[in-house]
């Protein structure tokens, strides 16, 4: 996660920043108006994306896509803004206790969704409890686990009505934690702590979220045109949204396009307004007043699945694995579009040192985790043989159907196959398909990705606890978990000793070679210069449309 992950992945997966820009298929017809200048004077944005939609329910979102459209089509008690900062949005007035543990929020009277009802208190306490449920089988249901018996309801141990948050009246909500979070704020800005509607979630059941006419928006724009199978969708403009004033775009137009010339090629022709670069498209764009390059907190890494690879509980099988792989040749002769080599697992730009300030990633640095030593590694690699029974390793490599995912995965096939006796075939799915079997763990190899929800580095590590549920390689560590433990619970209200905790945490993953780090994404586009008011956010969901207008 991002999905980020499962995606990217959120997410999981790998959690893919939005990509590229596209019109709906009538807009390609031949005789058909310019999209840019439709879009100029019509407020409509045509927006292309690399990888399908899943899902349109946040309870079961896993990926960076799905918790896009979320973000513009529900809305909660905070929105980000430009800085990242939380800023009221449902909420109209919020009050922390001294010792951190009660909020108490009054809502926004008026607030409707789109079917007419009211957004109520209520609301909430209902998705919080439907996420925790354990018959959901929400992979994010951790994030809630701050909330006062959160982790014991999703484990079948307590009742729902337990949990700490409290409707009083239809305007005023009380969230009871067990320890102060320093982020929690930052939390309910992410969809997953949206409301939901349960007349309109019990009204569909397990179909709710699989397509447009299946769900209900309360935010700035409502999903239309989406079949839960097909590959574009609508967001329209919800003109019951409380503050729809502040909206001025008219409708966004998604479409998924996986060939990278394809978008430059309808960009070039003002047929869109956006499109994701590759690296060989870059060096010829970059200087051009459109290009952006947009840092995110999205790392892309190797999964070794020991479930399936008995080979794999080897540490220096896996370690063989990593040194093989040169992460520099592979930003700069493959991607080249800006990503960087990781240092870690937990990417740069989530958190610096209480005491001096200094980046996380750059102070937990393991170098023989993220280096490239090909004859180290074919050591490694026949002491793993020997220790493990081994002759050879025929492995399936699974990875997304984008460009630059097939472009990693052929990089990374090159690179094993250098070790002896390893053959490396490439499985290409698309993403909702291959989140599908990441989460039952049907893989051997996977290239997969996570993009934090908010910046601290829990929200990397945590991934691998012994019970998360992205954690489907296998690897577990009792020292690992204790670690976490103590950061979020014994140490939450000592930073220092917090920080000190998680660099543990981070260092032992490392040495370990729990996973192997491949990059840290920047994602190279093309953007309108008319297209204004985007509010990016490169550690959690990267696209804000409310306020996105064309010039």
């Amino acid at each position: 996660m991002g999905k980020f992950l499962g995606g990217i992945i959120l997410k999981l997966t790998r959690l893919v920043l939005a990509g590229a820009v596209l019109m709906t298929v009538g807009i390609l017809t031949k005789g058909s108006p310019n999209v840019a200048q439709a879009a100029s004077s019509k407020q409509i944005l045509n927006w292309t994306e690399s990888i399908e939609l899943a899902t349109a329910d946040a309870s079961k979102a896993t990926d960076t896509l799905s918790f896009n459209v979320l973000l513009n089509t529900q809305e909660g008690l905070y929105r980000l803004d430009k800085n990242g900062t939380p800023k009221l949005a449902l909420a109209k007035s919020a009050n922390v206790s001294k010792d951190g543990l009660t909020y108490t929020f009054e809502l926004r009277h008026g607030a409707k969704w789109s079917n007419g009802d009211p957004v109520v208190a209520k609301d909430f306490v209902y998705a919080w409890q439907r996420t925790l449920d354990p018959k959901t089988t929400s992979q994010d249901a951790f994030y809630l686990y701050q909330v006062k018996n959160a982790k014991a309801i999703n484990q079948g141990k307590a009742q729902a009505d337990t949990l700490g948050i409290k409707a009083d009246g239809d305007y005023k909500l009380t969230v009871t934690l067990d320890k102060p979070v320093s982020y929690f704020k930052k939390l309910l800005a992410w969809p997953l702590f949206f409301p939901q509607n349960q007349k309109v979630v019990t009204q569909y059941g397990k179909d709710y979220g699989t397509k447009s006419e299946n769900t209900v928006s309360n935010g700035p724009f409502k999903l239309t045109k989406w079949t839960g199978t097909n590959d574009s969708w609508t967001l329209v403009k919800n003109k019951d949204y409380w503050d729809q004033k502040q909206v001025k775009l008219s409708q966004i137009n998604e479409s998924v396009i996986k060939d990278p010339q394809t978008g430059l090629n309808l960009y070039q022709n003002h047929k869109v307004d956006e499109t994701l670069l590759t690296g060989t498209q870059v060096p010829n764009l970059k200087t051009q007043a459109d290009f952006v390059a947009r840092k995110s907190s999205n790392l892309t890494y190797l999964d070794m699945n020991q479930k399936q690879v008995a080979a794999f509980k080897n540490k220096q099988v896996r370690q063989a694995i990593s040194l093989a792989i040169n992460r520099t040749a592979l930003v700069k002769n493959v991607l080249q579009d800006g990503s960087t080599a990781p240092l870690g697992f937990t990417p740069v730009g989530l958190g610096t040192d209480p005491s001096n300030g200094k980046d996380f990633a750059k102070e937990t640095v393991v170098k023989s985790a993220v280096t490239n030593n090909l004859t180290k590694a074919k050591q490694l690699l026949k002491a793993g043989y020997k220790a493990t029974n081994t002759k050879h390793l025929d492995l399936t490599l699974t990875t997304d159907d984008t460009q630059e995912a097939k472009s990693t995965a052929e990089f990374v096939q090159n690179s094993l196959e250098k070790l002896p006796n390893v053959k490396i075939t490439i499985k290409n799915l698309p993403k909702v398909q291959r989140l599908t079997q990441q989460k039952q763990g049907n893989y051997q190899l996977i290239i997969t990705g996570w993009q934090s929800v908010f910046a601290d580095p829990i929200n990397f590590l945590d991934v691998w606890e012994a019970n998360s549920a992205y954690n489907t390689a296998g690897w577990k560590n009792a020292k690992f978990d204790g670690y976490l433990d103590a950061a979020e619970n014994k140490y939450a209200n000592d930073p220092q000793k917090r920080w000190t905790a998680l660099q543990n945490a981070e260092k032992l993953l490392l040495n370990e070679q729990a996973t192997v780090p491949l990059y840290q994404a920047t994602k190279a586009q093309l953007l309108n210069t008319k297209v204004k008011g985007i509010v990016y956010n490169g550690s959690g969901v990267p696209y804000d449309w409310k306020t996105t207008y064309i010039k």
